[in-house]
């Protein structure tokens, strides 16, 4: 993921979607390539020792000034760094991004004292940790991109509404406090406030069924 990052010179995000191991040190990769401008993943790949594409599909989007491919690689490696120090640790990694060449991992520890030992070993390791917050759930999780959720999101909401959600996301719409106000976005977004309103409320609707399942009326 490091390699990819430091080469793709307009990089968003890399996320690791899952790893499956061959034989011999060899891993198939999925992963979901996110880039400020369309590249090729054939030339993006092709100088990188032990690695191969498999798969590559682009996953379409509401913005042309956004490409995101995903791409399954096989990768002869001893094991995929970041989720080897999760996995050693008997931890269930949950999300694991490369984003501004910063690790962001989401990952469900059996007790504190299994976090404790990953806390310590990365930062053993990588010599820099962050944590950014602790939550206690009966749940563990899905562990890496199970369902594979941002196909399903992409299938389930149109392209004005995913223009709509891209936009507001890109310009603060969703922080606390708002950065841009509903009329501001409208204007951005060359469209009257009121179908800005509808087109939120819609997507926003449909992303509560992926979660909750349809309405009962």
């Amino acid at each position: 993921m490091s390699k990819i990052d430091r080469r793709l010179r307009d990089a968003r995000s890399i996320e690791l979607d899952n790893a499956f191991y061959v034989e011999d040190g060899t891993w198939i990769e999925s992963l979901t390539i996110a880039s400020n401008g369309p590249f090729d993943v054939e030339s993006l790949l092709a100088d990188i020792s032990g690695v191969t594409v498999f798969y590559d599909e682009e996953i379409p989007t509401a913005s042309t000034d956004v490409q995101i491919r995903r791409v399954t690689i096989l990768a002869n490696e001893s094991y995929p760094f970041i989720l080897g120090l999760v996995l050693r640790q008997e931890t269930i990694p949950n999300r694991i991004v490369l984003q501004d060449g910063v690790f962001e991992v989401v990952a469900t520890a059996q007790d504190w004292d299994h976090f404790r030992e990953l806390a310590d070993e990365i930062q053993e390791t990588l010599g820099e940790f962050e944590l950014r917050s602790v939550t206690q759930d009966e749940a563990p999780g899905e562990p890496l991109d199970s369902g594979r959720l941002k196909e399903v999101l992409i299938s389930k909401l149109t392209d004005d509404q995913l223009a709509v959600l891209e936009t507001a996301f890109n310009h603060g719409y969703f922080h606390i406090p708002r950065e841009i106000s509903e009329t501001e976005l409208a204007e951005e977004l060359g469209i009257a406030q009121s179908t800005l309103s509808e087109r939120l409320r819609t997507a926003e609707r449909n992303l509560l069924e992926l979660i909750y399942g349809p309405r009962q009326e």
